[in-house]
């Protein structure tokens, strides 16, 4: 066998060992290990693979210092997308309180939208409470702080829309 195709198989040889001895969900500590894991979670974020997202992100959060509010902030991301309203709003709000400028700002549109859309789920469940009411209330002043401080984080409009919807949505469904 000759040197290059001793190194290759030497090579695989090791990397299945490594790779033998991971099991599901268990994340390295190390920096790079760190870096990958974010990467598998941002990827399943942007395909649409939304409970892998929240799965990877919720367990880097338990390592992730100073990245904290970013990571929370793209969990109550996935969160939202997933459609687990409340607890997107809740994660969304934890960040909101530890940030300002722009990164508050993304926070709170997170925080608003899955306000917003938890509201929706409750009146069509017929739940046209107070407690509904003011989820929708929280929902729109989130958005109108975010839209007041950055605007330019609402260059489709989408926000301001939204807005509208609940002003809307507060006179007749509530």
């Amino acid at each position: 066998m000759n040197r290059a195709v001793f190194g290759r198989n030497a090579a695989m040889a090791l990397l299945a060992l490594a790779l033998a001895g991971c099991k599901a969900g268990d994340f390295s500590t190390s920096r790079a290990g760190f870096k990958a894991n974010y990467l598998v979670a941002r990827v399943a974020l942007e395909n649409g693979q939304y409970s892998k997202a929240t799965r990877h992100y919720g367990s880097l959060l338990r390592k992730a210092g100073p990245l904290e509010p970013r990571l929370r902030l793209e969990f109550a991301h996935a969160l939202l997308r997933e459609g687990k309203y409340r607890k997107a709003a809740d994660e969304a709000r934890t960040v909101a309180m530890q940030l300002s400028g722009a990164g508050r700002s993304a926070a709170l549109a997170v925080q608003g939208t899955a306000e917003h859309e938890a509201a929706r789920v409750a009146v069509r469940t017929g739940k046209t409470g107070l407690a509904t009411a003011k989820l929708m209330k929280s929902a729109k002043a989130a958005l109108e702080e975010m839209l007041r401080a950055n605007p330019e984080l609402d260059a489709t409009g989408g926000m301001a829309a939204r807005i509208g919807q609940i002003e809307t949505e507060l006179r007749t469904a509530l």
